[in-house]
């Protein structure tokens, strides 16, 4: 260990739950209280992430901490699965009830919504998972609850 440093380099997915303020489903929703008939997207729709729910991510977090060996230690965390922005979409309306709405798909430059977007990011968490981090929910469910928690906070303001 050089210097008797010990470092653990964590590398997040998407983390969601209460009180989210930026990223796809907190962007989608804020469209949806503006206006429930039309909800423009950025991007095709076929972007790929991981979600992982705040629980799980310190979780994720205490385990590395606790368990990564001496010296430089880097870790995934995310779920173990990946959807697509249009899973997210369809997740979103399925929680809020919206049946009749248009959708509709803005894309710029290979199918990502903006310059500098990222069409696939799939980080594998074999090696958290073999210090013994298990997500306890995965992607979609992730971000279910999520949806749920946000329209409770917009509900109550």
């Amino acid at each position: 260990m050089l210097y008797g440093i010990r470092a653990v380099v964590l590398r997040y997915a998407n983390v969601v739950g209460p009180r989210l303020r930026h990223g796809v489903i907190y962007d989608l929703l804020m469209k949806l209280r503006r206006d429930r008939t039309r909800l423009e997207v950025l991007g095709d729709g076929t972007q790929v992430r991981s979600y992982i729910y705040v629980d799980d991510a310190v979780d994720a977090t205490m385990i590395a901490y606790e368990r990564a060996g001496e010296g430089f230690s880097a870790f995934n965390v995310a779920s173990e699965d990946w959807i697509t922005v249009r899973d997210v979409v369809q997740i979103i309306l399925r929680e809020l009830g919206i049946e009749n709405i248009e959708v509709v798909y803005r894309s710029i430059m290979h199918g990502v919504g903006w310059p500098g977007d990222i069409k696939r990011i799939a980080l594998r968490i074999d090696r958290l998972k073999a210090l013994g981090f298990k997500p306890s929910m995965n992607s979609e469910e992730a971000v279910a609850k999520t949806v749920k928690a946000l329209a409770l906070e917009f509900e109550h303001g």
